[in-house]
């Protein structure tokens, strides 16, 4: 449904070249934190930019997602979301499935994985050394590894790994790709999953859409259908937003060698860092997930009506002075840090212990690896994304002699 009370503004992007969010976020978060915003695609939605009232829709039944699966969904891509995904879903459908999922993606099972993390950091940072100064981290380490970790989390093929990055591009494409592209993408993952599920139907393994098959609540379990969205979900979700913030917290301690350094000294405080860099740098460029309200609700003075679309912008509730205190300093030690980048509620993000892992390991491995890390040009003549839904840095040339 369209807001018509007043004009809506355009949708405050993340503006190419800067890891923060726009700086219009902070002014609407003080000013008029329920506003009006026209999204790239869709109808114009309400964009709600304080963190008591951002939480509120993260958790609140009356905003529901699966409500916003229709064309005139506001949102940032031309796709329509699908209707059938896990994160489209309401209660009870989404407790079913979630339920199914938690018994096979477990902590263990990711706390398991972290060997295995390790050294494909350390065998990609061999490949680094080798290729020679300068070298792209974004290409040769930041985007190389999510893949091979959820490829091996899942139980995909190496030689595989190659066409998910290519799919998993299409998916995120916001100008780049016509709806055709993307579309024929999207097949094309959907049958290379669905080809490993039903080989895993037929002879079960040890890897997760080995235990995703099997998991079993009672008599319900996982039809193959959702399988393979679920599939589909996790490497498009774990590979992207892992991979790019990777790169994004690399650029970010190389613009602040005496927190690297610091990093390098006391190990032991890199979780807090990396959540304080999960507050500070957000994921996406624009529009997260839209939800529609079944009925009237206040938000901080402004009535959303039923049936009617919001926004919630993360990036700007992680700044708010309510909470965080100076939200522009950046504070490796921050604790407690609620930041809410990995969601909130029944949504709240399935990978967010995978992503922590992978983000530590990553970093921790560079650091360790190359003491004298630098820029190999200026920052400031790096490219950036650009048509894209992911964030942040598109390459990061890097010296280390």
């Amino acid at each position: 449904m369209a807001i018509a009370e007043r004009p809506a503004r355009e949708f405050p992007n993340t503006p190419s070249g800067q890891l923060g969010p726009n700086p219009v976020l902070d002014k609407l978060r003080a000013t008029e934190p329920v506003s009006q915003v026209q999204p790239p695609y869709g109808d114009d939605a309400w964009l709600v930019t304080r963190y008591a009232d951002v939480r509120t829709v993260l958790i609140d039944p009356r905003f529901s997602r699966a409500a916003a699966i229709s064309e005139n969904v506001p949102r940032a891509t031309p796709g329509i979301p699908q209707a059938d995904s896990i994160m489209s879903l309401d209660p009870p459908d989404h407790t079913r499935l979630r339920t199914l999922v938690a018994k096979a993606f477990t902590v263990a099972r990711v706390a398991k994985l972290r060997p295995r993390a390790e050294q494909i950091a350390s065998e990609l940072l061999d490949r680094v050394v080798d290729h020679g100064e300068p070298c792209d981290l974004v290409e040769h380490f930041c985007l190389p590894m999510p893949v091979a970790v959820i490829c091996a989390l899942l139980g995909v093929p190496s030689a595989d790994q190659g066409n998910f990055r290519t799919w998993s591009d299409a998916f995120l494409s916001t100008t780049g790709l016509s709806v055709e592209e993307i579309d024929e993408a999207g097949l094309n993952l959907y049958s290379y999953v669905l080809d490993l599920v039903n080989e895993r139907r037929n002879k079960p393994t040890d890897d997760l859409l080995g235990a995703l098959a099997q998991a079993r609540d009672g008599e319900q379990r996982l039809s193959e259908h959702e399988l393979v969205v679920l599939g589909v979900t996790m490497l498009i979700a774990g590979y992207e937003t892992t991979g790019g913030q990777l790169g994004n917290f690399l650029y970010l301690l190389l613009s602040r060698p005496q927190v690297a350094d610091r990093l390098r000294g006391e190990p032991d405080l890199l979780p807090s860092a990396i959540e304080e860099m999960l507050r500070c740098v957000p994921v996406l460029a624009g529009v997260g997930f839209a939800r529609i309200a079944t009925e009237d609700v206040e938000l901080s003075g402004t009535t959303i009506r039923a049936g009617e679309a919001v926004l919630t912008s993360e990036p700007a509730a992680n700044r708010d002075e309510e909470i965080f205190g100076e939200h522009t300093e950046f504070d490796i030690e921050r604790d407690p840090n609620p930041h809410l980048t990995f969601g909130h509620g029944v949504h709240y993000c399935l990978g967010a212990q995978l992503a922590r892992m992978e983000l530590q390991v990553g970093i921790r491995s560079v650091l360790e690896r190359f003491p004298r890390l630098r820029f190999a040009t200026g920052p400031d003549g790096l490219r950036w994304k650009e048509g894209s839904l992911a964030h942040g840095v598109a390459e990061l040339p890097v010296a280390w002699s």
